[in-house]
């Protein structure tokens, strides 16, 4: 198996919302392109994009990401403010809750564990 270089046309972009009963203010139009996934399913790669909003998350997984565009906040429930913008690279670590803000529309490569 060689490598996979990911880049919007890696594979069709799929778009979705949160839930309706997470998100708090907005209405954060999601896509995604799932570029790459490990065949046990733990390990997930690809490219996300959102417009403005803001969301409830509680991850059970481990998300590096690496902002390319726009302006994030992640809020924690321990009380952390945690902002990011374009060139940022980020951990959110299993077991994280609060919520993700898209202040400017964002887009970022992720990379997902989960164990």
């Amino acid at each position: 198996m060689g490598t996979l270089k990911i880049t919007p046309d890696t594979a069709p972009a799929t778009p979705y919302l949160p839930p309706a009963d997470r998100i708090l203010s907005g209405v954060p139009q999601q896509s995604i392109v799932d570029a790459y996934g490990s065949d046990d399913g733990k390990f997930s790669a690809g490219l996300w994009a959102s417009t403005p909003g803001r969301w409830r998350v509680a991850y059970t997984e481990h998300e590096f990401c690496h902002l390319l565009e726009g302006e994030v906040v992640l809020h924690g429930d321990d009380g952390t403010v945690a902002p990011y913008r374009a060139g940022d690279s980020f951990v959110v670590p299993a077991g994280f809750t609060g919520t993700w803000e898209v202040v400017t529309a964002a887009r970022k490569l992720y990379a997902i564990y989960q164990p």
